[in-house]
């Protein structure tokens, strides 16, 4: 006679023991940190406000009118008014989880030891690597853009000053490159009137190179230089941020590379993600199967003040 199978016991052992090692397999995957996919360090990250709003509504206002000479008798007094315009950004909900089988869990039980956690952290990592492109470039899916193709956000070549005439960073001299990086600077500050000020400049891979030699007569390279002598830095006595992104290195619209200048200040750029990635319970959908659904809500990037950010292109010729 053959051996019967109590499955229903050997699911409520394996849920017994699922249930504890969930909750520590969580713990532990929320205290690593993949630092390629820290899209916090170039935009400020919003996750204020209810999970599950629709969205995030903001207005802005400006002032109106012109104060002007008039007679002491006179009936023309100039007026000053306030505009007002509302924008909402809709926020969408993406997921990445993972599965435990009966086997997987029993097995485990059986040897005294928690689930491993391998599953979670790639489905973590896969959900920090859809935000960080979100953040970067957009959805085309959503129609989103990203910090590096806005399409409100001023973009035009640089000077094409360099060896025969072209815009590319490698046919041009240390002073050269550094008015192009200057000029961005600068346009942002005089675009806002001086409301905002770039303080971050994101550079394709390709020209980290050239910025790498040392200068003739010098022992710094034009990167330090350029650190140390920037407009903003001349400002405000900080740091400029100076960052390589590979998704620079074809970004302009000819598929040259693109250098991006901006304000890195949520009331001119942030990222929204008001529901940062989290798992939710495992719960049995089958009968020797445990789903742990990875849920997250964002809203990608915004560019709120589209005068704080310049994109700088043709500064890398891509093959």
């Amino acid at each position: 006679m053959a051996t019967q199978i109590d499955f229903t016991d050997a699911q409520q052992v394996a849920t017994g023991f699922l249930m504890p090692s969930f909750y520590n397999v969580q713990s532990t995957i929320y205290e690593v940190k993949y630092p390629a996919f820290d899209y916090a360090k170039y935009l400020p990250v919003v996750t204020e406000g209810n999970e599950w709003a629709r969205g995030a509504l903001f207005r802005s206002t400006d002032v109106a009118g012109k104060a002007e000479f008039m007679s002491g008798k006179g009936f023309d007094m100039p007026y000053a008014d306030v505009t007002r315009d509302q924008f909402l950004k809709g926020f969408e909900m993406a997921g990445i989880g993972y599965e435990w089988t009966l086997d997987e869990v029993q097995v485990a039980a059986m040897e005294g030891r928690q689930l491993g956690d391998e599953k979670a952290r790639a489905a973590r990592k896969v959900a920090e690597k859809m935000l960080w492109d979100i953040a970067m470039t957009g959805s085309t899916e959503k129609g989103w853009t990203g910090i590096i193709n806005d399409g409100n956000a001023t973009a035009a070549d640089v000077a094409a000053n360099g060896t025969g005439s072209v815009t590319f960073w490698a046919a041009k001299t240390a002073d050269q490159i550094i008015d192009d990086i200057n000029a961005g600077i600068e346009s942002v500050y005089t675009a806002t009137r001086g409301t905002e000020i770039a303080d971050t400049l994101l550079l394709p891979t390709g020209v980290m190179g050239v910025l790498g030699k040392r200068l003739p007569d010098t022992n710094e390279t034009l990167m330090t230089f350029i650190q140390r002598t920037n407009r903003y830095t001349a400002r405000t006595g900080q740091p400029l941020l100076i960052q390589e992104l590979f998704e620079l290195n074809a970004a302009a619209p000819g598929g040259d590379g693109r250098a991006v200048v901006y304000s890195r200040s949520p009331d001119a750029v942030r990222f929204h993600l008001p529901m940062p990635h989290k798992f939710l319970p495992p719960f049995q959908k089958s009968s020797m199967t445990w789903e742990v659904a990875g849920i997250m809500r964002t809203g990608g990037t915004e560019v709120r003040l589209p005068k704080a950010v310049r994109y700088l292109d043709g500064i890398l010729n891509t093959p």
